[in-house]
């Protein structure tokens, strides 16, 4: 199945699920159609703390929680540390650059690797006023990271994370950057991974033109690259995978 349309897919899907039992089933597949072998949807205090409302769904091995209480690790997930300093997706080999990484944070790591866990990507998930989150990703020990996938993946994590907000009553994030009709169009086409040649043929508009429109999208969110600009458009469900655009994508 081409990715854009397991994103449109997941998307649809994820909008009529009403408790986490219906939308871990969803994402599990989804996972496995990445590539990936495993996925942690959480708030990161759900590991320390069972208050209702925190989002917690995973499919890590049996045990790993457990180990990360019984050594005392809980709070030295790296992963979680780097969720909390970026907004886009990022791959665990960048951890060093984005997080502290002292002993306990690589006994982390290296527990991770006992229970076959290996590498991973993670999309950060941190609206204010609500506890920091994240959607993870990881393969098996010894198995590659599928590189070609990661922005299909960062797409599915911000779907699945808003889901589970919805699932759990969180309010819809507001204040979101106003998009015109064209800028979401061609945002939409950039997040299925179309250049500006592409989306100025499938829009009937000069290259140029594309151009533009997605640099004032950019400046409106106020980021620097492209990766930047669609993170912040699923995750703020600016753009809607069931949106209305030209046939040639379906």
């Amino acid at each position: 199945m081409p990715f854009s349309r397991l994103i449109d897919i997941f998307e649809a899907k994820a909008a009529l699920c009403t408790e986490d039992r219906e939308l871990g089933s969803l994402l599990e597949d989804a996972t496995r159609e990445l590539g990936f072998d495993y996925f942690a949807l959480l708030h990161h205090s759900s590991l320390a703390s069972s208050r209702p409302g925190l989002i917690r769904l995973d499919t890590y091995p049996a045990g790993w929680e457990h180990e990360l209480a019984a050594r005392g690790l809980i709070g030295a997930d790296p992963v979680h540390h780097a969720s909390v300093r970026t907004n886009i997706g990022f791959a665990w080999a960048e951890l060093p650059t984005l997080a502290s990484m002292g002993r306990r944070e690589r006994e982390v790591l290296d527990r991770a690797r006992r229970f076959d866990i290996g590498d991973g990507f993670t999309v950060p998930v941190n609206v204010p006023g609500e506890p920091a989150g994240s959607c993870s990703f990881a393969v098996r020990l010894g198995t590659g990271l599928p590189h070609q996938r990661l922005l299909c993946a960062e797409q599915l994590g911000a779907h699945a994370f808003r889901a589970a907000r919805r699932i759990h009553n969180y309010p819809a994030v507001r204040g979101c950057p106003h998009l015109s009709r064209r800028e979401r169009q061609c945002v939409r086409l950039l997040a299925a991974g179309k250049t500006d040649w592409e989306i100025a043929a499938i829009l009937g508009i000069s290259v140029e033109t594309a151009h533009q429109y997605v640099k004032r999208a950019r400046a409106a969110y106020d980021v620097v690259s492209r990766a930047q600009l669609v993170a912040c458009v699923l995750r703020d469900a600016v753009v809607s995978y069931d949106e209305a655009v030209p046939p040639s994508l379906s």
